[in-house]
């Protein structure tokens, strides 16, 4: 088999997504790689197919328990035989998958790094053939990645004592430049192939919000989106104990997990949390790394993270199936204390020397800076996570709440003037928060002890609300005309930019919310999972393919139980909608559906086939999309596939059409044909079935006329990220058939096909020559 059957045999893919196919290529050529792609871009397949392809041995270095036991339980459900080995196995599991793994089973094993220099494991290393090592979640090798594990550093020695060095891939979602750069040289990769295919998660809608009521917003939240799944994280376990408690009390699904709990405890909550008998899980950062679980809506977080890393990668567990998902932070003063607290307490990274440490904690601290810039912010969100990871691109995404609020440019060089004015007065001593005090004449024994009421620019501000000088000095510190120190006490510092804003020609401008509590939109319209996967197809999801979704979630409920593995490793949720949409009644009908692939099928898919023929009536027309011109809300881009122009359904009638000939065209049909400049596909099968006779002549299908249409190379089908689409090849342009783009009332792009005058004069001729 090559990397395109193994693909689609076992991952129910056509078409590899951006970024895999390239790295895929430089594994197999013998070439080291490094890939830094966002969560849910398939990381995984491109270390998995290879490992079916090579001569040997594939290692995956993985930091957790639950993302391996995760990975090895997928890999099976698609009939690749892999294990995993690390503390979780009993001793004499593990002797008993390191004799598989030495006869020869397993072409892909996971591990834990500290098992690596173990005397079993190497003993097993050294004697058997390994053709790769695939370093997952690779950012925990640097210092100054957020989850630096120096167990991570034990890869390179592991390497070093094979007989024959094998190809060493890395990956990671997460990784700024000198985190990228701090990978190459500890893993020491050879001229690796280094691709980046972006940061960006266009299906995320990100939110901020500084709430009094915290617990209040969080429950609105929930109550506004019943039936999803989604991620609550809290700083501490404290919180995590009290915001569960309230959930419970307030009758939502949910369960908890934090450190502090046992073994069995964790384990149970996070089983259920996975296998959908709990809809939503509260939980500490202890929760989530290398869980894959697909159909996660919404991602909160109740208190600022400590750096942009953690929010990314924690906020990026919503929406894996590329579906619209959101994340919403919802920031307060005391997260700042909170994390600051974290930092110069923290009891890790002990193996590195005093200096080191500190060096580590400074830069924490200045990531905690730039988190906390996010937060205050009146930019585009995107465009700021994107940026701090070192990706440029427009200011304006129009999908967070920042984009989504009216703004209007203030003028705030007075406001700037004084606060800068006070800090240079001061001598540049004193943190934000007495400057805040003394340019809006605070009489506090803070104050006057620090004697700030004598200076010259106290009281200046007086009439200035103080959220509003807060603002404006967060703007002059996201915009480096003010610092901060590293300290502690976090001390206001001038920059040399600083004179700018004293000058006389100065002039400050910044974007403010028109309302000063501008919130993510609480009261969006309210759509259900299945309407707003049916963006899938770019048509309305009707109220029958709703109907049909539960059944087919309740039958892969029924099948994860019986196989004991999480629902969404027996199907997606996407893979799931599009069954909806397809409605395929056959195996050949079934294989075209995205994440649908050969053992899959033999193993489930006959099951899911009779559902669906069981709660759908066989109109003549249920198989006619068959995955042509379906594609996600990621490209908003649909080709039409028996739509009409307006993206709808074609009316279509209902029962079976017993008795009756096929369709054939006559003479007489032929010269009624109401000709036109141009036609859709669905218009002109749809005058023909006008012109038939209904009692004794069967509809003429979509379906059937496509085909006849690639058959005869008018149509080529092409693939977008797994899902099959279809378009006129360069013959069918010659034929008449153009392409036009329309824009649908939900915003989204699509193509439609036209066919001219002549284009129509040959279906006919080709209709009337017969379709078998």
């Amino acid at each position: 088999m090559d990397k395109y059957q193994i693909l689609k045999k076992y991952f129910g893919y056509d078409t590899f997504r951006e970024g895999q196919e390239p790295l895929i290529d430089s594994i197999l050529s013998g070439r080291d790689v490094l890939g830094i792609l966002p969560t849910g871009a398939g990381k995984s397949l491109i270390y998995q197919i290879p490992a079916m392809l090579m001569d040997g041995i594939t290692l995956v270095i993985s930091p957790l328990i639950s993302l391996m036991k995760d990975q090895v339980g997928s890999l099976n459900q698609a009939g690749i035989h892999a294990a995993f080995l690390n503390s979780s196995l009993t001793t004499g599991q593990y002797y008993k998958a390191l004799e598989f793994a030495r006869q020869g089973r397993y072409p892909i094993i996971y591990v834990a790094p500290e098992r690596l220099v173990t005397e079993e494991f190497l003993d097993f290393a050294l004697h058997a053939k390994i053709a790769m090592v695939a370093v997952d979640e690779a950012h925990c090798v640097s210092q100054w990645g957020q989850d630096f594990r120096p167990s991570y550093l034990k890869i390179v020695e592991f390497i070093k004592k094979l007989p024959k060095r094998p190809v060493v891939s890395a990956f990671t979602a997460t990784a700024t430049r000198e985190v990228r750069d701090d990978i190459m040289d500890i893993l020491l990769l050879e001229n690796p192939e280094v691709l980046t295919t972006g940061f960006d998660r266009p299906n995320l809608y990100f939110g901020v919000q500084s709430p009094k009521d915290k617990y209040g917003v969080l429950k609105n939240y929930l109550e506004m989106h019943p039936g999803e799944c989604g991620i609550v994280y809290c700083l501490t376990r404290k919180g995590v104990e009290e915001v569960c408690g309230k959930l419970k009390e307030d009758g939502f699904s949910v369960t908890r997990y934090h450190a502090g709990l046992g073994d069995a405890e964790r384990k149970k909550n996070q089983d259920d949390f996975i296998y959908d008998r709990y809809q939503i899980i509260v939980a500490t950062n202890a929760f989530g790394m290398g869980i894959d679980k697909s159909n996660v809506r919404f991602v909160v977080h109740y208190n600022m993270p400590k750096n942009m890393e953690s929010y990314y990668q924690e906020a990026g567990r919503a929406g894996r199936d590329g579906e619209p998902a959101e994340c919403i932070l919802l920031y307060g003063g005391q997260d700042v204390v909170t994390n600051q607290l974290f930092i110069d307490n923290s009891q890790e990274n002990q193996e590195l020397d005093p200096v080191s440490r500190e060096l580590v904690a400074e830069r924490d601290r200045e990531r905690l800076r730039k988190m906390t810039y996010y937060c205050f912010t009146n930019e585009c969100l995107r465009d700021y996570i994107l940026r701090y990871f070192g990706e440029y691109g427009e200011n304006y995404c129009g999908n967070c709440s920042n984009c989504l609020s009216q703004f209007e440019s203030v003028d705030v060089t007075e406001i700037a003037r004084a606060l800068v004015g006070c800090v240079k007065s001061s001598r540049q001593r004193y943190g934000v928060n007495v400057i805040i005090d003394t340019v809006h004449g605070a009489n506090t024994a803070k104050i006057r002890n620090y004697r700030m009421n004598e200076n010259p620019n106290y009281g200046e501000l007086a009439k200035v609300p103080s959220y509003k000088l807060r603002q404006v000095i967060n703007y002059l510190l996201l915009n480096e005309f003010l610092t901060v120190t590293n300290d502690e006490y976090a001390i206001v510092k001038l920059t040399a930019k600083s004179e700018e804003v004293l000058g006389d020609e100065a002039q400050i401008t910044m974007k403010m919310a028109k309302e000063q509590e501008h919130q993510a939109k609480e009261k969006k319209e309210k759509k259900s999972r299945k309407g707003i996967a049916a963006g899938l197809a770019g048509a309305d999801f009707t109220e029958a393919d709703e109907q049909l979704f539960e059944v087919l979630r309740s039958l892969r409920m029924e099948i994860a139980r019986e196989e004991k593995v999480p629902p969404y490793i027996v199907f997606s949720d996407k893979t799931l909608t599009h069954m909806c949409i397809v409605k395929p009644r056959t195996r050949s009908a079934m294989l075209t559906v995205t994440g649908v692939g050969e053992f899959k099928y033999e193993k489930y898919g006959e099951r899911f086939v009779a559902c669906i023929r069981e709660h759908v009536p066989d109109d003549g027309e249920n198989e006619d999309v068959t995955g042509a011109g379906i594609v996600g809300e990621e490209a908003g881009i649909f080709i039409e596939n028996g739509m009409n122009d307006e993206g709808k359904g074609t009316e279509k009638k209902k029962g079976k059409a017993k008795g009756k000939q096929e369709f054939s065209l006559t003479e007489d049909m032929e010269q009624a044909f109401p000709f036109a400049d141009k036609m859709t596909l669905s218009e002109l099968v749809a005058k023909l079935n006008e012109l038939r006779d209904e009692s004794t002549m069967k509809r003429l299908t979509n379906k059937a006329v496509r085909q006849k249409l690639l058959d005869e190379g008018y149509l080529e089908t092409f693939g977008f990220r797994g899902i099959p689409m279809q378009r006129a090849s360069e013959k069918g342009k010659e034929m008449g058939i153009t392409a036009e783009r329309r824009v649908s009332e939900k915003g989204n792009e699509y193509d439609v096909l036209y066919y001219s005058a002549e284009a129509q004069r040959t279906l006919l001729d080709m209709i009337k020559k017969g379709l078998k």
